[in-house]
């Protein structure tokens, strides 16, 4: 089907934002489990050739098709989440920015820069919205440390550290051969979560350097890596991941943000400034209340802070995005701009070279 075929007409006036899902894994699943939360969003279908997703597309009560060019023809709907593998995203992405719909592509944005940056490219010259699913963003612990460090709480930013420690059983890869892979290791696959968000908080990195071990399980890619980064104000950031140490120290342990990861009370981020330092996810502020000195007593402040589900803000957002009544909280370019850190990292871990980033 030609694609100049399909080009999606607006939808009549309605309060409510029609929304498509392509591929219903488990993050598809989660997305319209999302939406069934959002009011005045409505899934209308998802795009999924496997068996269970016909199963599961009836207990949505939304058509399944196994073609999103034909579901595009069908129904034109408001918008499409993407939700399918890396290596699909840029073509599939593509497909609805020529159709004229807003898309929600899951990160990473895509599986190299070149395809991210035609992808981001085309979207600007058609003046087509593409948001990127780094929905940790979206959680109000995020927005609350973002706006905290925006007001000056802990002064000028000098110092950042992430970790992003876990361990995955051996039957999580088994299950995916194509996760022992190389270019499938937790730097792509876990650490740009965590770049994305001290982009985010901190600034733009100008240069990376990094170092990787290969996988003691014996597959192709990383199993631990951490990388030195230096932020465009001055900054200095270390981050290290690993798929096989057993710890409590990553986001999804500290965050409580998905129930099926255990809680624990400790927290992944630390970041320090010249008036004070923040623990991340806990929002505890460090200062020294009577005056900047080692030797006087520290203070450590619990900051009140909401909480909701990122997943379910990042629907509603989308929605208001594709109204026009807000402005994309996780563009296209901010999502390639992650990805030019992560791309960094691997390039660097491999070559041992620091990695100057372009603007």
């Amino acid at each position: 089907m030609s694609l100049s075929a399909i080009k999606a007409e607006p939808s009549m006036a309605s309060s409510v934002t029609r929304l498509a899902i392509v591929g219903l894994g488990l993050v598809g699943q989660r997305h319209a489990t999302a939406i069934g939360s959002v009011s005045d969003v409505e899934l209308v279908a998802v795009v999924d050739q496997s068996e269970s997703a016909q199963s599961m597309a009836v207990e949505f009560g939304v058509p399944c098709f196994a073609d999103m060019l034909e579901m595009i023809a069908s129904l034109h709907p408001d918008g499409v989440i993407l939700a399918t593998p890396t290596r699909l995203h840029s073509e599939q992405a593509l497909a609805c920015i020529e159709a004229g719909i807003p898309v929600l592509v899951e990160k990473p944005l895509s599986d190299d820069l070149i395809s991210a940056q035609e992808l981001v490219g085309a979207a600007k010259a058609a003046d087509v919205t593409v948001l990127v699913g780094h929905h940790r963003r979206h959680n109000p612990i995020i927005k609350k440390a973002h706006s905290m460090i925006a007001e000056g709480s802990i002064g000028k930013v000098r110092a950042v550290h992430a970790s992003c420690w876990f361990y995955k059983p051996d039957d999580y890869f088994d299950k995916a051969p194509w996760r022992k892979l190389k270019g499938a290791g937790p730097i792509s696959v876990n650490l740009v979560h965590d770049v994305d968000l001290i982009r985010h908080l901190c600034g733009e990195v100008v240069t990376v350097q990094a170092h990787a071990a290969s996988s003691e399980r014996g597959f192709e890619n990383e199993d631990v890596a951490g990388a030195l980064l230096q932020f465009e104000n001055g900054a200095i950031g270390t981050i290290t991941v690993s798929d096989s140490i057993v710890a409590p120290w990553s986001w999804e342990m500290t965050s409580k943000e998905y129930p099926i990861y255990p809680a624990t009370d400790q927290s992944s981020y630390m970041i320090g400034g010249s008036e004070g330092s923040l623990s991340i996810p806990d929002l505890t502020l460090w200062t020294h209340p009577g005056g900047r000195d080692w030797w006087s007593p520290i203070s450590a402040t619990a900051m009140p802070g909401d909480t909701s589900d990122p997943l379910v803000n990042q629907i509603a957002h989308f929605a208001q995005v594709i109204s026009g009544t807000s402005e994309p909280l996780v563009s296209g370019e901010e999502g390639l701009r992650t990805l030019q850190v992560v791309d960094a990292i691997q390039r660097s871990s491999e070559t041992g070279e620091t990695i100057r980033l372009e603007p």
